[in-house]
């Protein structure tokens, strides 16, 4: 997640009322940067009476060091020799263990996964270990998603390649609050004033029997840092609607080298998604991008899943058209801040006379 800015764009809604239907709006957007994601192995996993267990692993036969710093604790101290067996072995046969392997996986297995992970990197972010995760690979027989997944290892995969400008869910954390008591996590009633070891508390949490606490008694604990993860989805995918923090349209799939990726057919302006100096708290913003509507929880920096939803969507606000009209970045860098920070007290006196001023020039400008 780099930063939020506004864009402006054209409502088309067919039907609706004149006064809605190709008018302007001003929504709130999210810009996710999307580095493009390296593939580096394959898992094979077993329909067992227990559930799915891993039958094998491929592993490509160059790795990355960001990518080994994953399994390590420390890099600076250790001898930084993860994976080298493997890869002697994967060039002394030529490469037939991994041809085995592959075929074990075709035989037997009826999931196919592929490891991927990011490329901290090529971002501006002081990170040095990369994001390892498994996808499930989708779509025809077991010996096509080998074969495909395989032809994949140590190869890019661009966001652009895989979603198009479409609804999409998130999933995401929030931003973490620590410990909290029962009143700020729950926002129960606090106590009578004279209670008796504190009135940030609950009175009763239950009868003498049964001997718990039931699920429903508020209790005092971790607040916030929680994940939306997709099991969310499993549980609502019979109903007609998810909510909005799960459906997020997508407004453009940019390019971070294009120095016009913030040009529309509107505004012809030469400009970048990103304001002067990048976003604060995360940088400038090197690589492809994602305008998505709306907010998503989460400080900046922290890394964000974007899956297709497993519904169709047919609302008429998801099959609106995603046509910007102009995109405006009015987030100032710290260094414009800190300029303008004395200003304010040098104008506080004068602040009726500016304020005049101010309405008089934009009375000659809409005159003229």
């Amino acid at each position: 997640e780099a930063g939020i800015t506004h864009v402006v764009r054209d409502l088309y809604r067919p039907g609706s009322e004149p006064q809605v239907h190709k008018r302007e709006a001003v929504d709130a957007v999210t810009v996710l940067e999307t580095v493009p994601m390296m593939v580096v192995g394959v898992v094979g996993y077993l329909e067992t009476s227990r559930g799915l267990h891993t039958l094998t692993t491929v592993w490509a036969s160059h790795l990355s060091d960001e990518l080994k710093r994953h399994f390590y604790k420390n890099w600076y101290r250790s001898k930084k020799k993860a994976f080298t067996c493997y890869a002697k072995k994967h060039t002394e046969d030529g490469g037939n263990a991994v041809a085995r392997e592959l075929e074990r996986i075709c035989k037997n297995c009826t999931v196919v996964c592929v490891l991927v992970h990011t490329q901290i990197c090529k971002t501006g972010l002081s990170q040095k270990k990369v994001h390892l995760m498994e996808i499930q690979v989708n779509g025809s027989l077991i010996p096509d998603k080998v074969e495909f997944a395989h032809g994949l290892f140590e190869k890019p995969v661009e966001v652009s390649s895989v979603f198009e400008q479409d609804v999409c869910g998130c999933h995401c954390r929030h931003q973490g609050s620590w410990f909290e008591g029962v009143t700020h996590r729950w926002g129960t009633k606090k106590l009578p004033r004279r209670t008796h070891k504190g009135l940030r508390k609950v009175a009763c949490i239950g009868a003498w029997h049964p001997l718990k606490v039931m699920f429903s008694v508020a209790r005092a604990g971790q607040s916030m840092y929680h994940c939306f993860c997709s099991s969310l989805f499993k549980l609502i995918i019979n109903f007609r609607w998810l909510p909005p923090l799960y459906r997020k349209k997508f407004y453009r799939i940019g390019s971070g080298s294009d120095d016009t990726n913030a040009t529309t057919e509107s505004d012809v302006t030469k400009k970048q998604i990103m304001p002067m100096g990048g976003f604060p708290h995360y940088g400038i913003v090197k690589n492809d991008f994602l305008i998505l509507k709306g907010s998503i929880p989460g400080t900046k920096k922290r890394v964000v899943t974007i899956q297709k939803l497993l519904m169709v969507h047919t609302s008429r606000r998801d099959l609106e058209l995603g046509t910007l009209k102009m995109s405006i970045v009015v987030i100032l860098p710290y260094c414009v801040i800190l300029c303008l920070y004395p200003l304010y007290y040098i104008a506080m006196p004068h602040a009726r006379t500016l304020s005049w001023i101010a309405f008089v020039c934009t009375y000659n400008t809409a005159a003229n």
